[in-house]
């Protein structure tokens, strides 16, 4: 019905207004963006970290859930990224960005455009 769908529409767009703000804070919309941290890095957009996420020559042993190189994450197509991004919501939740906290968690509507 159409309250269902209304719905599921704002449970999406609150979510892509999560993902936008989230990239803001965590690497200012670079898609390049390397940093380095406790002997791990984190890549891209998301800062998606090779410990447990993505595979690196850094991290041989890392469980490399997203089933992916790293390096993936350092280009402009940014599917692959968003998906991985999205298992890591599924498995770890939002928290897994520190940025959501204290960023991320009100009017993510300001992050959304009004006309697509």
């Amino acid at each position: 019905d159409s309250c269902q769908l209304s719905r599921l529409i704002f449970v999406f767009l609150v979510e892509m207004g999560f993902f936008i703000c989230t990239m803001f804070h965590t690497s200012g919309y670079d898609t390049q963006a390397i940093v380095e941290s406790n002997g791990s890095t984190e890549y891209g957009l998301f800062q998606i970290s090779n410990k447990l996420w993505c595979k690196s020559s850094q991290v041989p042993q890392s469980r490399n859930i997203c089933d992916i190189s790293c390096d993936k994450f350092l280009d402009d197509d940014i599917t692959d990224d968003i998906m991985c991004a999205k298992k890591i919501l599924d498995i770890k939740g939002i928290d897994y960005w520190l940025a959501h906290k204290a960023l991320c968690t009100e009017k993510l509507e300001q992050w959304l455009c009004e006309k697509l």
